[in-house]
């Protein structure tokens, strides 16, 4: 898919907008994020406009996967961090903001200011449980 001309991740990958790069190859160019919830934070992008991970091309997504750990581990030993957490969100129910499929990996620090948080919710039974995670082996292994 070509690039977008209006997609600010679309202008990075064509140099229209700056940013700084930590990592880059043909496929998938990686730059700190411009509004870090840590230092250090950054995100991963494919060099083709997708804008969901679900039509993102096998290729792209694991050159993604494969960089996402090494970026967080280049992080830890750079800047001290002592953990990363790796995450990407697809719609808007899930924080998507920019529609240009791209991967966040936030250093972590004891102490630190982020909040990933939620009430765990629980299954009314195991048998629940058990007939989703059927259907699902079902429609993933059909």
């Amino acid at each position: 898919m070509p690039l977008v001309k209006e997609c600010v991740f679309c202008k990075i990958i064509r140099g229209e907008i700056p940013c700084c790069k930590v990592y880059e190859d043909d496929l998938i160019l990686a730059f700190l994020d411009i509004a870090p919830f840590n230092i250090g934070h950054t995100v991963i992008i494919p060099k083709d406009h997708q804008n969901s991970i679900t039509t993102l091309d096998e290729i792209y997504a694991n050159r993604i996967i494969k960089m996402a750990p090494k970026i967080g581990v280049a992080l830890m030993r750079t800047i001290n961090a002592e953990g990363f957490n790796l995450f990407l969100n697809n719609g808007s129910v899930a924080g998507q903001t920019v529609w240009h499929c791209h991967m966040h990996v936030l250093p972590r620090f004891a102490g630190d200011k982020v909040v990933i948080s939620s009430e765990p919710m629980k299954y009314d039974s195991m048998d629940q449980m058990a007939e989703l995670a059927g259907k699902l082996f079902n429609k993933l292994n059909a």
